[in-house]
């Protein structure tokens, strides 16, 4: 069964009961037993889970040592059956030494015993008293009725599973200046198991939260925790079975606190071996202790609890969305300030259309003037009424200006367009694409040569949605001075404008509110009964499916056939897979074949991870070809 990647990973807090090892292990069997059910294929449970880990001076007690390995002989036997590697705490005794030990287990094999290497013996914590830190060299031992060997660094390593490799911290390991996951990633983990026994205090739950998460962003892997709680001896301590799964910096999962659950999470691990290729400075070094292992594991993707926004470059956060359209229109209007104080320039030219893409750059121009203390009137807003500009369309590029306090001007181009039809010889009657980039043009000569006759920059307009399907007409809108949308999707640039009209209010703001209710187009038809007739998202599909597109081929390098399994999950109930397939063709058709007019862009800020600049984030050839895309893709399509 093809998972996509996708590998469901659990941590789980039984309830257990101090030195009563038999108990125990009914509950860590019981807890696999409903994980594996659930489709987990990994699971971690606390640190000594199978004693407690307030067992105290009762650690030196052979009886207690006997106990723990009989009774994770027990769970070998009964989860030879099992396709889910687990990882459980044990105490282990070799020679004068005692370890605090993760027994790494699968379908019955004990594959190893992993040492604890950083014994906390400050505070609360007396491990030294007990424990040994882990051996520099492995020890090869009889344990749970098996051969096996115990020691540190391990990679276990899945045959079945393509990008799983699973290592173990425990507890400690992680709040060291240098966790020993670290090597273990760059050695090849992706996914890092920590069996734990945090006691709660206050603020603790925040700051276990901060280092899971970062440890999973540092190292581009999963991170498992899963922590010791109700049973746990309370005679000082308290614990919470604050168990977390996180995925390169997000958490996926988390238990609430006192609580005895399993917590699971779907974790891609094809987005962290792209996520690894794709930064230069991510160090890979040789595996050195890889214990391979099999397991028949499969995951039925349709039962994923993990879900896709629909919008990936917008935060669903109200408040986050609106932290980062403040950021944004900042850097933008940084960008341009720059550029304009770098050449001394004191005037900016922007064509106004009444759309949402020249609506944003106007609003970062005036942002760039009012940053640098220059008047709003050297900002020169130019509206170019043509053959398909409608009423609508016409008041709201006259009116935003006007309400801005800067400089407008209407150059209609009729005229001048029907001229250059007479002089090339093309029939008016033929609304064909020379009849629609023939204004296009225009409109480009009128900006260049306004800004020469005021010695402007003329103020690109395109955003990344455009320049990603190439609909741009090229040296038409495609060209500018200074491109302060170029990295700013369609479906961010909804928000960023809504964000502005909240923020203005007033007259402004009730502008801004109809130029978002107005449908997406390039005006270069004649309307029908003063309506819109040319619907972009008609002809080139709809921008959230591109944008979510766009996203997952740049920002991870997906194959169209991961994109379009997330995209049917994201938009379930919004879009047939038939019309997702169908416009998954039609966005790499354009991308491959449009991609000469992204090699000679103008400049333009960076305001996101995913850009198309052809100096920075994507330099792709421009006859580069589509046939094994197309292929993956047709292979997709959906039955009649």
């Amino acid at each position: 069964m093809d998972t996509n990647g996708f590998f469901r990973v659990a941590a789980a807090t039984p309830q257990i009961r101090v030195a009563d090892c038999k108990q125990n292990t009914q509950a860590v069997l019981a807890a696999l037993q409903q994980a594996a059910s659930d489709g987990a294929g990994a699971v971690v449970f606390p640190e000594l889970c199978l004693t407690g880990y307030t067992c105290g001076d009762l650690f030196h007690d052979e009886t207690l040592l006997r106990g723990a390995e009989d009774a994770l002989e027990t769970i070998l036997t009964h989860t030879a059956p099992l396709p889910v590697l687990f990882a459980v705490g044990v105490p282990v005794a070799v020679g004068a030494a005692l370890y605090n030990c993760a027994a790494v287990c699968c379908e019955g094999k004990l594959l190893a015993l992993v040492a604890k290497q950083n014994l906390p013996n400050y505070s609360e914590f007396y491990e030294a008293r007990w424990f040994t830190p882990a051996p520099e060299t492995p020890v090869p031992l009889s344990f749970a009725g098996q051969e096996t060997v115990l020691g540190q660094g391990f990679l276990f390593m899945c045959r079945d599973v393509p990008g799983l490799t699973a290592c173990v911290e425990i507890c400690e390991d992680l709040w060291v200046p240098a966790p020993p996951s670290v090597r273990m990633a760059q050695e090849g983990a992706t996914l890092v198991l920590n069996p734990s026994a945090s006691d709660e205090i206050i603020g603790k739950a925040d700051y276990r939260r901060s280092l899971v998460e970062n440890q999973s962003a540092r190292l581009y892997c999963a991170y498992a925790y899963a922590d010791a709680g109700f049973g746990e001896s309370t005679t000082d301590l308290v614990f919470a079975g604050h168990n977390l799964i996180a995925e390169n910096g997000t958490v996926l999962s988390e238990s609430p606190l006192f609580s005895t659950e399993i917590s699971a999470a779907d974790v891609d691990l094809d987005r962290l071996l792209q996520e690894r290729r794709r930064c230069t400075t991510w160090q890979g070094l040789p595996p050195e202790r890889v214990i391979p292992f099999s397991m028949a594991y499969t995951f039925d993707t349709a039962k994923m609890t993990r879900r896709f926004a629909r919008t990936p470059f917008v935060p669903d956060d109200r408040g986050d969305l609106s932290r980062r359209c403040e950021t944004i229109l900042s850097l933008q209007a940084a960008g341009l300030a720059t550029r304009l104080q770098h050449t001394g320039i004191s005037h900016a030219v922007v064509g106004i259309s009444g759309g949402l893409d020249s609506t944003l750059a106007l609003l970062v121009a005036v942002r760039a003037f009012d940053a640098l203390g220059l008047p709003r009137t050297g900002i020169h807003a130019v509206s170019m009424p043509g053959f398909g500009t409608t009423a609508r369309t016409k008041h709201n590029a006259e009116s935003l200006p006007r309400a801005l306090g800067v400089t407008a001007q209407e150059v209609p181009i009729g005229k001048a367009v029907e001229q250059h039809f007479a002089d090339i010889g093309h029939d008016p009657a033929v609304q064909d694409v020379t009849y629609e980039n023939c204004q296009a043009r225009e409109r480009t000569q009128v900006l260049m040569d306004i800004a020469n006759e005021l010695g402007g920059l003329v103020i690109g307009t395109g955003d990344l949605s455009e320049l990603a399907l190439g609909w741009a007409t090229y040296n038409g809108d495609h060209m500018s001075m200074y491109g302060v949308n170029a990295s700013v999707p369609k479906t961010l640039v909804r928000h960023l404008v809504r964000y502005a009209a909240d923020a203005f209010g007033g007259e402004i703001g009730e502008i801004l509110r109809d130029v978002l209710a107005t449908p997406v187009s390039p005006e270069l038809l004649p309307p029908k009964d003063g309506e819109i007739s040319q619907k972009t998202e008609e002809v080139v599909g709809p921008y959230e499916l591109h944008d979510f597109f766009l996203y997952y081929l740049l920002r991870f390098g997906f194959p169209p056939k991961k994109i379009y399994f997330l995209a049917c999950r994201a938009f379930d109930g919004m879009y047939a897979p038939a019309t997702v397939w169908k416009w998954l063709s039609n966005f790499y058709r354009r991308f491959f074949a449009q991609q000469f007019k992204r090699s000679c862009l103008p400049d333009g800020p960076k305001v996101g991870s995913v850009t198309l600049s052809p100096r920075g984030d994507w330099r792709m050839p421009s006859d580069a070809s589509v046939r094994l895309w197309k292929e993956e893709i047709e292979a997709l399509r959906p039955e009649a």
